[in-house]
């Protein structure tokens, strides 16, 4: 099981509903179909998510596995122009997310949560 966050470039909708409409929007044109190469931001976004937890790789023991909340890999594979969709494993998602969101905030993107469809603080 997994747990899922979009993070994007742009302004912060003004509530849940319009950060839905939003996600779903981004998601539509950047995620199906065709992918683009991830903006700057976002890549630069996706490199510090992985320089405090790194992608996992096929030579990991399950030990070091445990350790990331990555539920795939490359996590740049999850990038698309301003829009990035990824998952962490659902026992280490509180600590993944808590981390992802304040790296959100401080770079100024945005960060949502698609099961509960909210913003995250």
């Amino acid at each position: 099981m997994s747990y899922d966050l979009a993070v994007w470039e742009g302004a912060r909708p003004d509530d849940d509903a319009a950060a839905t409409a939003t996600f779903e929007d981004l998601y539509r044109k950047h995620m199906e179909g065709q992918k683009t190469p991830p903006t700057l931001l976002i890549r630069q976004y996706v490199e510090a998510l992985v320089a405090r937890w790194p992608d996992l790789s096929l030579d990991d023991d399950e030990e070091d596995e445990d350790a990331s909340p990555w539920s795939d890999s490359p996590l740049i594979n999850n990038a698309s122009g301003p829009l990035f969709y990824f998952g962490m494993v659902f026992s280490k998602y509180q600590e993944g997310t808590s981390f992802a969101a304040d790296l959100a905030r401080t770079l100024g993107l945005v960060c949502f949560d698609p099961q509960d469809q909210r913003l995250t603080s």
